[in-house]
């Protein structure tokens, strides 16, 4: 007798999820916060009109089909990508890795980044590989870069993004971007507010000296107009005391 078994339908693989988030706090305190997003927000202007993006904090998920596989940089810069934000980032999907990635780093992740970040974005062939540590908590200089040479990091000696063309300089909490070729400070947001009022203010200040100028313009030409008249009455009096003259037998010489 034939056994007859029951038709058992096929599992269907499920989607492979890639979260965009894990709930962990964005960065350890708010000068590493407060770095990360004025470097974020001075890379995305300086890049902009490029095929490039620059992402803050976001998963970079560089293993297909593993979605544990994953990593978070502070900051990163890719190019040869469409421009704009993304919830994540697929390097298969992207077809490019970072070229420049960014740590906020402090006491409590200098393992990670300088041992476990640092090989791996290395052996993912992220150019250069920036550690700023805002609080100078165990980078006495606050900043480090390491640029790849021949598959390996080697330490940057001139404080120069070769990727990026510009020259870093740490300052206080914040790292400072200046172009190569002009030497021109890329400004920071509340620089460029600062900036934005100083310029309205002279705007202001040009447009009541215009006001001033035209009132001055109007007020020569109310006197003119008056000198004018003046001048038409003048003539007409004279006229008048001619005529007036002539009918009594008096002329007057021109």
């Amino acid at each position: 007798m034939t056994a007859i078994l029951p038709n058992t339908p096929k599992k269907t693989p499920q989607p492979v999820i890639y979260p965009a988030g894990d709930g962990t706090p964005v960065a350890e305190t708010y000068d590493h916060l407060y770095a990360l997003f004025v470097t974020l927000e001075v890379l995305r202007q300086y890049l902009q009109g490029q095929q490039a993006t620059v992402l803050g904090n976001q998963f970079l998920y560089y293993a297909q089909g593993l979605p544990n596989l994953r990593i978070a940089p502070d900051v990163m810069v890719i190019f040869d990508v469409e421009p704009g934000g993304r919830d994540s980032y697929k390097v298969w999907e992207e077809g490019s890795v970072p070229a420049v990635v960014f740590e906020m780093t402090s006491q409590g992740t200098r393992q990670k980044d300088e041992v476990s970040k640092y090989e791996l974005y290395e052996a993912m062939g992220v150019l250069e590989y920036w550690q700023f540590d805002p609080k100078g908590e165990w980078i006495t200089e606050q900043l480090r870069g390491y640029r790849l040479e021949n598959d390996s990091y080697q330490p940057i000696t001139d404080s120069i993004s070769q990727v990026l063309g510009l020259r870093l300089i740490a300052v206080g909490t914040l790292i400072e971007f200046y172009e190569l070729e002009t030497g021109t400070k890329l400004l920071i947001p509340e620089e460029q507010r600062e900036l934005a009022d100083q310029e309205a203010q002279r705007a202001d200040q040009e447009a009541q000296r215009a006001d001033q100028e035209a009132q001055r313009a109007d007020q020569e030409a109310q006197r003119a107009d008056q000198e004018a008249q003046r001048a038409d009455q003048a003539e007409a009096d004279l006229r008048a005391l001619k005529a007036k003259l002539k009918a009594q037998g008096i002329e007057l010489d021109d």
